[in-house]
């Protein structure tokens, strides 16, 4: 008879190819069509809520890599708690108020926006918002992230700006709204006022120099026509310069070089004469800072005054110790001119281009009269030296242009009013690193208001009005009928009626005895409307609350949602509107190189899809330390999908040797079931506390790394490939192929369980192909917590001691086979001889030690001449002198001992006799 026909082999329509590009598509439109989102938040109603609320990104252009490692942490975060015994909801938000929307349809040449109102321009921009906003969604579903994608929230809804509109006013009837003029960064590029979080920072040329400003009058500290040195790299600024200032602690020096007498720091004079190439320098006089309060200087080039000041803000880390002060453009200038009673000059518009208030360079934009504003001061004789740096400058992190300090009227939240509320509450929060909390706490620490008002057209509105006098009008009346207005119309109607129309009927003040109002033009700072979603989402949605349980996003957030939400928040309700942060560092390149399309290196997202599927970008997701900087390539996805396919055939070997198993009928008690069967599960459960462990720590790789190592250890080289003899070889309903189906059974399920946050379309489908599950998406089920293994107590130490063994004896096969003394480790009888009693005692209790090493014959002996020494066993392996079986392929001395089937090995034989022959 043909002896194959009598083997168990595998069996299973699970294929070994994914083929995720094709069937995931499929299997999404599966799960919208079968509402499984609604379906998992019935199951799960009841049950704690947890909230991650979404951080909103920017609707305009294609996903990038960024993105998909974003919302697929987010992903993993959100299954694994509804798994767990949570209600977890997921809102995706969006933000799509704001600069890049404008300059996309200004560059649109079938928009002429000068012959629109503000009002039409404004509805272009919600209508190319929400097309971007469609596309992205797609694109977010295409990588298998679950959430109320029909209803997520966005910033331009009439709900949400109604909701932002009463944070504005619960801020400004705290008194911590105010308007006022101070410099502010100012983005040329932009025509607008920026906030910090919107400047980043990229190496920038400029002209360094040291100009001398003549004493008029030295209050008897500085002789007259003596010259005070400062220095700047920023020389477009000195047609602003009112004033010089000088630490009041810092001792100074008068020099006499060349027959001209000079002022500056003590400290500073080695590196200055250094840098003036000045010889035979002579020290005439030295005095404290504070001794030359309100001396006077003259402007380099017009006839006005140079107020020396006092200031703590001066230092000897550069420069003269003498500080350029121009009050319109610095924040230090400005606050210490106030203080000494100067005016506030700026002669630069919005344009970044020089007014009448800076004759003889009128109509010149900023930055090109630095070489005009140079050769002015060399001139006049002002100028000492002039050189080129590169240096750290704020740059517009939309535009990639330089930004200026420009000092102009804004509206400010006056953060340093509720600061050490702000700072009490960040340490309360979690943070996941840890480093998050120092990085915010000193971003707070250091920051005292925030300049909220932009001079755009799409955006939030500033809800304020005016009185005839100027005066500023925000009472609760007027906030509570604008936000009403807001609700109902959506913030256009600001720009739609006229003041008089905007406010409550029959509204007075005491600043418009005639009754006439004006309103405020500016819009809020897009951070102010992403930072009010506590309010606009965590309060106003049913099924959530403030504060969440989790914010996570990149860690350029600090500075931007994590740090206006917060400011936001505690200056509304004193809390913070997150209990955990979680940061992600940023995707590079295999090399560790910022993606750009100029080096060509790239990753799309959509590519991957394509290519090799959503699961594979999503187990790299999961692969990466993601709290730091990680990177991506083609050869790192391709390790990624080598470690999917293990995972994939490790499923398929399993569920291919339960085709015949019904977990009804064919279970076995778990206290019935061999001790290798139960040491295995025991592994489990272990893997089951170490995988529930990290979800909860928001730590990803470590799961990664351990599923993938059990599967390719524990499993594949050791409970899978022994069992095979078993499996294959024995009669159906043999009970110990019963039992390592039943654990085989316990594992798959687990397993599957564990890595459905991770890899859902592949979970789903071995889910589809295990025998007699009952829920209909393994997404309807909850992950199982660790428990103790039945009947395992005091077995761990055995079993654990006898897998160091079985390393020692696959070594000594592993040298016996590179010496040709075997092949196959199944040609091949071993003599152990334990070096110890626990050893003995372990090899002596377990039984059928030969299957499990799967060697043809495993003697444990007191000594053996032929040994070789390893750690815990000496072993002697041999060729087995038997015959192969040929249904077994063990070679054993029993073959031919049956008539009736003389090829076979007893065992064999009595399995096809019994079950095989009529």
């Amino acid at each position: 008879m043909d002896y194959k026909e009598t083997l168990l082999m595998p069996k299973t329509e699970f294929p070994m190819r994914g083929n995720l590009p094709n069937k995931e598509p499929k299997r999404q439109e599966k799960w919208d069509s079968e509402k499984l989102y609604e379906k998992v938040l019935k199951r799960t109603e009841g049950r704690p809520l947890f909230v991650l609320h979404d951080g909103p990104p920017y609707a305009n252009g294609d996903l990038h890599i960024g993105h998909a490692l974003n919302k697929i942490l987010k992903d993993f975060i959100t299954r694994y708690k509804s798994m767990t015994g949570y209600h977890a909801p997921y809102v995706p938000g969006w933000d799509t108020h704001g600069l890049p929307i404008e300059a996309a349809l200004t560059k649109n040449k079938k928009i002429d926006r000068k012959k629109m109102t503000i009002a039409e321009f404004r509805q272009k921009c919600a209508e190319y918002a929400m097309g971007q906003l469609n596309n992205q969604r797609t694109q977010f579903k295409q990588l298998g992230v679950r959430g109320d994608w029909d209803n997520p929230y966005i910033t331009l809804t009439k709900d949400y700006e109604s909701a932002q509109i009463k944070v504005f006013g619960e801020m400004a009837k705290k008194g911590y709204i105010y308007k006022g003029l101070k410099p502010v960064y100012w983005s040329p590029s932009s025509e607008s006022a920026l906030a910090e979080a919107e400047i980043e920072y990229q190496d920038k040329r400029s002209p360094s120099i040291y100009v001398a400003f003549d004493v008029t009058d030295g209050k008897d500290v500085i002789e007259n026509g003596s010259k005070i040195i400062i220095w700047t790299t920023t020389p477009w600024t000195i047609p602003a310069n009112l004033g010089i200032s000088l630490h009041p602690e810092l001792n100074y020096v008068v020099v006499q070089v060349n027959g001209e007498k000079f002022v500056l720091a003590e400290a500073l004079l080695e590196e200055v004469s250094k840098e003036l190439e000045w010889e035979n320098v002579e020290v005439v006089k030295t005095f404290k800072g504070e001794e030359a309060d309100r001396v006077v200087a003259k402007h380099p080039f017009y006839e006005r005054e140079s107020l020396v000041m006092l200031g703590d803000h001066v230092t000897t880390d550069a420069g003269t110790g003498c500080v350029h002060t121009a009050p319109g453009h610095g924040e230090d200038d400005f606050y210490i001119s106030k203080r000494y009673g100067l005016e506030v000059l700026c002669p630069v518009d919005e344009k970044g281009v020089f007014t009448e208030q800076a004759p003889g360079f009128e109509g010149m934009f900023y930055d090109k009269a630095n070489k005009e504003i140079t050769e002015k001061l060399e001139e006049v004789g002002a100028l000492l030296k002039l050189t080129f740096i590169t240096h750290s400058y704020p740059h517009d992190w939309r535009t990639k242009k330089p930004t200026i300090f420009r000092a102009t009227a804004q509206w400010f939240a006056s953060i340093k009013d509720f600061r050490q509320d702000i700072l009490n509450e960040i340490k309360e929060v979690n943070w996941y690193p840890s480093w998050g909390e120092t990085r915010l706490y000193n971003m707070v620490r250091d920051r005292e208001d925030w300049c909220i008002s932009r001079q755009r057209t799409w955006g939030v509105p500033i809800p304020v009005f005016y009185g005839e006098d100027g005066t500023p009008i925000i009472t609760d009346e007027t906030i509570e009928h604008v936000s009403n207005l807001f609700a109902e119309h959506g913030s256009n109607v600001w720009f739609e009626r006229e003041a008089k129309d905007l406010l409550p009927e029959g509204f007075t003040s005491e600043h418009s005895p005639n009754g006439k109002f004006t309103k405020e033009t500016d819009i809020m700072d897009v951070w102010f409307d992403s930072g009010s979603s506590h309010e606009g989402v965590l309060t106003q949605r049913e099924g959530h609350r403030r504060p969440a349980d989790v914010y996570l996003e990149g860690s350029d957030q600090y500075r931007g949602w994590f740090n206006s939400s917060l400011s936001t928040s505690v200056a509304v309700t004193g809390k913070a509107p997150y209990k955990n942060i979680v940061s992600h560092g940023f995707v590079l390149d295999g090399n560790g190189r910022k993606m750009s399309k100029s080096l060509g290196n790239v990753i799309l997202p959509s590519k991957v899809l394509k290519q090799l599927g959503a699961d594979i970008l999503r187990l790299w997701v999961a692969s990466v330390d993601y709290q730091a900087d990680v990177r991506i390539s083609d050869d790192i996805l391709k390790q990624t999908s080598e470690s999917y396919r293990k995972i994939r055939n490790t499923f398929r070997f399993m569920l291919a040797n339960l085709s015949d198993f019904n977990p009804e009928t064919d279970r076995v008690a778990e206290s019935d079931m061999q001790e290798v069967d139960r040491y295995m599960l025991h592994r489990l459960q272990a893997l089951v506390k170490d995988v529930r462990d990290s979800y909860e720590r928001f730590e990803f790789s470590p799961i990664f790394h351990r599923i993938h190592n059990f599967c390719a250890d524990d499993l594949s080289s050791f409970y899978l490939d022994f069992a095979k003899d078993i499996l294959y070889i024995e009669a159906k309903d043999n009970a110990r192929r019963r039992s390592i189906q039943t654990g085989y059974y316990e594992i798959l399920t687990t397993l599957v369980k564990l890595l459905t946050p991770i890899i859902p379309h592949t979970a789903e489908e071995v889910w589809e192909h295990i025998p007699g599950v009952e829920e209909e998406s393994v997404q309807l089920t909850d992950i199982p917590e660790p428990r103790v293994v039945a009947g395992f107590e005091g077995l761990e130490e055995k079993w654990n001691h006898f897998m160091l063994i079985r390393d020692d004896v696959l070594k000594a096969l592993e040298e016996a086979r590179n010496e040709k003394v075997i092949g196959k480790s199944l040609e091949a009888k071993i003599t152990v001889v334990p070096k110890d009693e626990q050893t003995k005692e372990v090899l002596n209790e377990i039984q059928d030690v030969h299957q499990l090493l799967i060697v043809s014959e495993a003697v444990v002996a007191d000594s053996s001449e032929q040994g070789k020494e390893y750690r815990y066993v000496d072993i002697a392996v041999e060729k087995h002198t038997g015959e192969t079986c040929d249904r077994c392929w063990v070679s054993s001395d029993t073959v031919g001992n049956n008539e009736n089937h003389p090829t076979l090995c007893t065992r064999c034989a009595d399995v096809v006799e019994e079950h095989y022959t009529n």
